[in-house]
Formats: structure tokens, C-alpha cells, sequence
């Protein structure tokens, strides 16, 4: 995976592009925000932390109205990294959003934990975009180390093979993940046919990485939210 699965028209596009994308005018209630803006806001932030990015990726909407971001940083723990989900829009299709989760190294995917959903801000003419980018990553950081220790705990936490099938058909039968049941099947095989000698032991770790390696199918935002809703779903795993 390269970060961001794109399946619906969107185009990649490198950071030194984003100078050249138009922002519509603002109205009274409505006030686009620049793509190349949110991302100058997050950087700099991130620097001013000391945070360096480590790996970027964009995409932009064949009309350039739509836009998706992937931000992985080089704060790191038992190989995973932390990482930022950005989206905005000019055509008010979805609210300005920024989502903290982390990077897996070996399958190169990207999952959330249960506490992080979408920092979601509507584009009014009060928004500051700095206030909203420093906020993000002040909760990023504050919440890595528990990602990790949830990580950690998952690591640890065997699963007989009776309760791994139940976990995943609860996941879909149940309603308990933002994803649609015709995953159930791939889930299924990614756990017990993994790609990576990483996730051979029958652990809930292996399981949160085969949801999220099925994940890759998804547009950007249905895999945030998705791998958003799995964290919550796992972290009350006993």
C-alpha cells in the first residue's frame, strides 16, 4: 500500500503541486480553505514540534475541489509509526478533516485507534486553520504512547482460532465496523493466510492488520473510517 488507495477518479499529486491549485472565492458562509494551505499549516506545526515527516502522499479530484492527504512522521515504536489522514473539500462535499493513526512497517498499511475519529471543521469564515492544524497534533502527540501500549497489548493477546472467526463475524454481522460485509471473506483469508511471517502468530494483532491490510480496497475516506471504527471494536476485545 502507498498510504492512500484511490479507486474513484482522484489523481496523485506531489506537494510541490499543490501551489498551482485554484481556491474558489469566498462567500459569506462558505470559506474554502487553499489545499496547499492545510498542508503549509500541518508542516510547519509539525516542525515546530520537531516532528519530521518522514513520507507524504496527496490526491486531488479530477476538478481539484476534492482533496486527500497521508502524513507519516518519524515517531516510532515496535514498527509502527505515527500518521495523519488529511482531507479537505471546495465544493463542500465534506468538512475539513484531519485523522491520527499509525503506519504498520511491514505491510506498509495505515489503521486508527479507537479513540481518533476525523477532526471534522466546517469551512465558515471564523475557522483558523492554524488553531485547528495545532490542535491535531497535539492530540497526536498525546496519544501515541497509548496507541502503543494498545498495540503492545494486542501483541500479547492469543486467540484460539473458534474466537478469531467469532471476532471477525461479529465485526460485520453486528454492526460494529464502518465497513461493508463483503470484506468479511478477505479478512478471513488475510488472517489466516498471511502475507508476512509478522503475522503468523494467532494473536489480535495479526487480526487488526488483516482488517486493515482488506481495508486497502476502499476509497480514502471509507478506509479511515473503517480502520477508525476497527480500533474502537478491538480495544474492547477481552
Amino acid at each position: 500500500m502507498e498510504g492512500l488507495m484511490l479507486h474513484a477518479g482522484a489523481q496523485r499529486i506531489g506537494r510541490q503541486d499543490l501551489v498551482s491549485l485554484s481556491t474558489p472565492a469566498a462567500t459569506d458562509t462558505h470559506k474554502p480553505i487553499p489545499h496547499q494551505r492545510l498542508v503549509e499549516a500541518l508542516v510547519e506545526s509539525l516542525a515546530y514540534r520537531k516532528l519530521e515527516v518522514v513520507k507524504d502522499e496527496y490526491a486531488i479530484s479530477p476538478d481539484g475541489m476534492r482533496f486527500f492527504g497521508f502524513i507519516a512522521l518519524n515517531l516510532e515504536h515496535e514498527g509502527i509509526r505515527l500518521a495523519l489522514g488529511i482531507r479537505n473539500s471546495h465544493d463542500k462535499s465534506f468538512s475539513l478533516g484531519i485523522t491520527v493513526g499509525y503506519r504498520v512497517f511491514v505491510c506498509d498499511n495505515l489503521a486508527f485507534h479507537g479513540e481518533f475519529m476525523p477532526i471534522a471543521k466546517k469551512h465558515t469564515k471564523h475557522l483558523d486553520i492554524v488553531e485547528v492544524v495545532n490542535g491535531a497534533v497535539d492530540k497526536a502527540q498525546r496519544h501515541f504512547e497509548p496507541m502503543t501500549a494498545q498495540v503492545d497489548a494486542w501483541r500479547n493477546y492469543s486467540l484460539p482460532t473458534v474466537r478469531a472467526k467469532e471476532i471477525i463475524y461479529d465485526a460485520f454481522t453486528a454492526g460494529s465496523l464502518a465497513a461493508p460485509t463483503r470484506l468479511l471473506s478477505s479478512v478471513h483469508r488475510h488472517y489466516f493466510e498471511p502475507k508476512h511471517s509478522d503475522f503468523e502468530p494467532r494473536t489480535l494483532w495479526s487480526l487488526s492488520n488483516a482488517f486493515t491490510e482488506t481495508f486497502k480496497s476502499l476509497d480514502p475516506i471509507p478506509q479511515f473510517r473503517a480502520a477508525a471504527s476497527l480500533g474502537e471494536y478491538l480495544a474492547g476485545m477481552r
